[in-house]
């Protein structure tokens, strides 16, 4: 028998703006309910640190399956394993931001594969923003923050083809030391 899986789930769209709530205590009582093991999570924007035995795509789908029944919506879930997760965020195509402005630096993750026109229709659409796609992962450097950006999460959906939930660079962080920790 293999040794559980050690994984992350990144929810979209919760908890922002009063509207969306998903408590943090619930949501881990889910993913206990489905058998994962070493429940985490930080922040309350829905990243999910667990162990499991179950493999992803059949997981990814239950736990969107059972957090609608939970909660009366519907919540798109990126589930990757802790080594992949860890492989592909290593570090970014914008290393001064990392330091300079971590918190504008972003990282988007979507359910499928993005399509291969995404950056350059992303890039047409941003207008200080820098944009790149790589290993499947939409970066894009806020430069100047958000409140002017056309780059809005319907925008980033349609032109990646996928839904895409965004982390900062410091959640990013965070969640690769406490997978690293595991």
């Amino acid at each position: 028998m293999l040794p559980p899986m050690r994984a992350v789930a990144l929810l979209r769209g919760i908890n922002v703006g009063g509207k969306r709530k998903v408590p943090m205590a619930q949501l881990r009582e889910v993913a206990e309910a489905l058998g994962c093991t070493k429940i985490e999570t930080y922040i309350q924007s829905g990243n999910l640190l667990f162990e499991s035995d179950v493999p992803l795509a059949p997981l990814t789908l239950s736990l969107e399956r059972e957090l609608e029944r939970a909660f009366g919506f519907s919540i798109p879930v990126v589930v990757l394993e802790a080594s992949d997760y860890l492989a592909r965020t290593q570090s970014s195509p914008f290393a001064d931001a990392e330091q300079s402005r971590p918190k504008l630096l972003h990282v988007g993750f979507a359910k499928k594969p993005i399509v291969a026109e995404a950056q350059a229709a992303l890039t047409a659409r941003a207008t200080k923003e820098q944009l790149a796609v790589r290993d499947d992962l939409l970066w894009i450097d806020f430069v100047d923050g958000f409140a002017k950006t056309k780059l809005t999460p319907a925008v980033l959906d349609k032109l990646a083809g996928s839904p895409v939930t965004l982390r900062n660079w410091n959640t990013v962080v965070e969640l690769a030391n406490r997978l690293g920790q595991f």
